[in-house]
């Protein structure tokens, strides 16, 4: 029997398809039943009531499953008038809640609020109660089309209708449970050049260029397991091109029972041909109850906001005026659903607005979580019920959530001054509301988070072009302060730890106003640095806040004191540093190679937070800064290894030698990371005697540098030892041989010089694959002064001999590196006839004037700098009067 004073269904109109479905007392049946809904709804073609029909459909099946605790039936019935929903559970509980003159009852109940929702959206509704069971079903009317048709539009001119081709084509193809082609019609092989032959047997995904947007995008996988799926994308041509199509994909099943994905597609300009028509507007439907305008445009007004902020701020002034409140705020929920974060507020003060974060689950009662409608008649007799509104002056605060397919997508509360303002009926109200503003609110916040994840990836490849671009520590650190400062933090600063045993070090401090970088380094030096902890995150950091505090309260008490001047001066300083050092300060480690090697700290001025996009951006940031910082570290250690290996190779100074002007100039090509292969040497041997040598070893790094090593301290032996120049080069090839797959080839100028009493000097000189030495005579003649011979470390045996030269007073004798005579611009090289004609201008030089020439001479033969080391020796026997 119905229950009295409700209407009872009637029985007149002709069902022509019914579909039924059962559900399960579990959560996620709500959302299933939703699904089983709108799909039955969508392949009648009854799309103009399917929103409605979800709607009511979703708080009648919550109320069997989760209120009532039992299973769900559902059944839908298409009838010639209209479409009818029955949802039937097994706890007959005869009661209906009035719209008026009745009480809600205790606020911890529930039920009634479905059927509230349906006798404000259903044409007919009623309930049937039998012994075991009880139905409740609403009727929505179809607007009237004429016989026959599933939709209609009107009839338009002619140069209003869509544009097509002459020959429409619809491609079709049809896809197995695992996506590939199965059928491929002839329309298709038109219009994408494919035959029925190539594509069979291969997914659909591998032509489909799928327009994927990371965060909102539906995936072609997800796309194709949907029961009707309706959009753009793009398809693949056996030439090469993309063509756009308009896609409509319906998932079936043959008699079998296996399911299959039909596909019709078309040129993306005649999408008209199957795009489904839209929901015609109320004054389009004919029917009485579709008059009144949009709920969603009357709540938030016409036209609705553009953009998310907006939308968020004047749903809660709407809020706060439809149920006469003081204050009114929005929180959006987290991904994960644990946290909300407030995001538009009125009347409430500054410390309550954006990006602060509160729990969702905040106790073990249905008041203790977000994702339950709430009502608080005292506030006082619960303190800290409500998190956000401590401390604000509210007593009575209503709440209810936001939902998009059955998952918490936020959270819109009331809240008044005066205790016992509001009831159930007015968070019923405000939960109408939510419910129909809950998908554009959601709609718009995947807008503004796909426009800051494509930010963000702009700013990582931006901050990671710039972090590459750099290995010097300093200039690191101040990048990573740069990027953070103004575009995620209002001030940052960083700490560097040297290693496990040392304590974190501030090593830089950046503010967005210049004037208070002092001040707010003074206080971060005044307080502990943040513990070097490696778990991945930002985590809040309250002790620059506190400091700042106790600073400017000391400061203020000692001015109402009468204090002196100085402290007078000092106070507005001290008050800024506090205000921007006031809100939330995060602190996030800097690790690479499973090490913190320091601490990246984001604050925010007072009442500020971050909201959580912004610190996952940041984290990101830091991994990639943590990274480039120790990249500097160990390319500065390994530069000043390098150098000091490559002071070690080089003689510490050279001897004063009688009669005799020497002047050396080495030039170590690149950034000095690397140990260079030249290396020259000048020494006294015995009685009066000097050697001296020039060399280049094959290559750079560490292998030449120990052959390096080992060439110039065998030449000081061996020469010591009493060995003339062929039998030192002799020992020296085979000790570099000894070396085996570590050993390098040498060019090696070797000689011996004693000066004379005549003011000459004899030189033995043997040359072994090196540039040969030039000789300057005083009438500007120059000639080699040695002839080639063998390079050493490629043959076993070698037969070497010295030369003798006697260069009189005024000559001067040039020995160089390969990388002098080498030196090029283009297709241009210096080569030997280059620097002979350098040489013969050098008559009458000192021997540093030769060589500085020289240098001169090799720097502007080119633009670009020097590729390879050079060594430049000159050796000059001044004339006679000069001595």
């Amino acid at each position: 029997m119905a229950e009295p004073g409700v209407e009872t269904r009637t029985r007149s109109s002709v069902i022509t398809a019914r579909a039924a479905a059962s559900f399960e007392p579990v959560g996620r049946s709500v959302a299933t039943a939703r699904a089983f809904v709108r799909d039955t709804l969508q392949g009648w073609g009854c799309s103009e009531v399917v929103d409605d029909a979800v709607v009511l459909t979703s708080e009648l099946v919550t109320n069997a499953v989760i209120h009532a605790g039992t299973a769900a039936d559902v059944l839908c019935l298409r009838g010639d008038d209209g479409v009818r929903i029955e949802v039937a559970d097994r706890y007959p509980e005869r009661e209906i809640p009035l719209q008026h003159g009745r009480s809600m009852g205790s606020p911890d109940r529930e039920n009634g609020r479905g059927l509230l929702l349906c006798a404000a959206l259903a044409t007919r509704w009623g309930v049937d109660y039998n012994p075991t069971r009880k139905h409740v079903w609403f009727h929505l009317d179809l607007p009237e089309r004429p016989v026959g048709t599933r939709s209609a539009g009107p009839v338009l001119p002619d140069p209003l209708l869509p544009l097509a081709e002459s020959r429409v084509r619809v491609a079709v193809a049809q896809l197995d449970a695992a996506g590939a082609i199965t059928a491929w019609n002839e329309d298709a092989e038109e219009l994408f050049g494919y035959g029925s032959e190539q594509v069979t047997g291969k997914p659909l995904g591998d032509l489909a260029a799928w327009p994927h947007t990371p965060g909102i995008g539906t995936g072609l996988a997800e796309a194709l397991r949907l029961s009707r799926w309706e959009g753009s994308y793009g398809i693949r041509c056996a030439d090469g091109r993309v063509i756009p199509v308009y896609g409509s994909h319906l998932r079936v099943r043959d008699a079998q029972g296996e399911p299959s994905t039909v596909c019709l597609l078309v040129r993306e300009h005649e999408r008209a041909v199957l795009q489904t028509p839209q929901r015609p507007t109320a004054s389009e439907t004919g029917s009485e109850n579709r008059n009144a305008a949009d709920p969603f445009e009357v709540f938030i007004g016409s036209p609705a906001p553009d953009d998310l902020d907006g939308l968020l701020q004047r749903t809660v002034e709407r809020a706060r005026d439809m149920l006469d409140g003081d204050a009114a705020f929005l929180l959006l929920a987290t991904d994960d659903e644990t946290e909300l974060e407030v995001r538009a507020t009125t009347g409430l003060p500054s410390a309550r607005q954006r990006f602060a974060r509160v729990p969702v689950e905040t106790g073990a009662s249905r008041y203790g979580s977000a994702r339950m409608p709430a009502v608080h008649e005292d506030l006082a007799a619960v303190p800290g019920a409500v998190p956000l509104l401590e401390g604000t002056g509210m007593r009575s605060v209503v709440t209810v959530p936001l939902k998009v397919e059955g998952r918490l997508t936020g959270s819109l509360g009331v809240a008044a001054e005066a205790p016992d303002r509001y009831s159930n009926e007015e968070a019923l109200r405000l939960q109408f509301a939510a419910d129909r503003i809950a998908l554009a609110v959601e709609s718009a916040r995947l807008g503004e988070l796909e426009r800051l994840r494509r930010g963000s990836l702009s700013f990582l490849v931006e901050a990671s072009d710039l972090l590459a671009g750099t290995l010097d520590r300093d200039q690191t650190l101040a990048l990573m302060a740069q990027m953070t400062v103004p575009t995620l933090a209002t001030w940052c600063a960083v700490y560097t730890i040297a290693d496990q045993s040392s304590d974190p070090y501030l090593s830089f401090v950046l503010h967005e106003d210049e004037d208070l970088i002092d001040g707010l380094k003074d206080l971060l030096s005044s307080i502990a640095p943040p513990d070097p902890v490696p778990t991945p995150g930002a985590r809040v950091w309250t002790a620059p806040g506190e400091a700042a505090h106790r600073a400017a309260l000391g400061a203020s008490m000692r001015e109402l004191d009468g204090a002196a001047g100085p402290v007078s001066s000092g106070i507005g300083t001290t008050l800024a540093t506090a205000a921007a050092v006031g809100g939330e300060t995060v602190v996030l480690p800097l690790v690479a190679r499973n090490r913190v090697i320091g601490m990246l700290t984001l604050g925010k001025p007072t009442d500020d937070h971050f909201r959580q996009e912004i610190l996952e951006l940041a984290e990101d940031l830091s991994r990639r800064a943590a990274l480039a910082l120790d990249n500097a570290r160990l390319y500065s250690e390994r530069t000043a290894i390098s150098r000091s290996l490559q002071r070690s190779l080089l003689p510490p100074g050279l001897p004063d030698i009688p009669g005799v002007e020497v002047d050396v100039i080495y030039r170590a090509a690149g950034e000095g990371n690397e140990v260079g292969g030249d290396f020259y040497d000048l020494f006294p041997i015995r009685d009066g005697a000097y050697g001296f040598a020039i060399g280049d070893v094959c290559g750079t790094g560490p292998e030449a540098a120990a052959v390096t090593g080992l060439a110039r301290h065998a030449l000081r032996l061996l020469a010591r030892e009493g060995f003339g120049g062929p039998a030192v080069l002799e020992r020296l090839n085979a000790a570099i041989l000894d070396e085996g797959a570590r050993s390098r080839f040498l060019t090696l100028l070797y000689g011996e010089m004693r000066p004379q009493e005549d003011g000459s000097a004899v030189l033995k000189v043997v040359c072994a694959g090196h540039p040969l030495p030039l000789r300057l005579s005083q009438d500007g003649t120059v000639r080699p002064a040695a002839d080639p011979q063998p390079l050493l470390g490629v043959m076993d045996d070698l037969e070497l001999y010295e030369q003798t030269v006697t260069l009189d007073p005024g000559d001067v004798l040039l020995c160089v590196t390969d990388g002098v005579t080498e030196r090029r611009e283009g297709t241009r090289m210096l080569g030997d006839d280059g620097l002979t004609e350098v040489l013969r201008t050098c008559t009458g030089l000192t021997a540093g004037a030769v060589a500085a020439r020289v240098l001169r001479a090799v720097e502007r033969f080119a633009q670009e700098p020097a590729s390879d080391d050079m060594a430049i020796l000159a050796l000059r026997i001044p004339e006679l009067h000069h001595q």
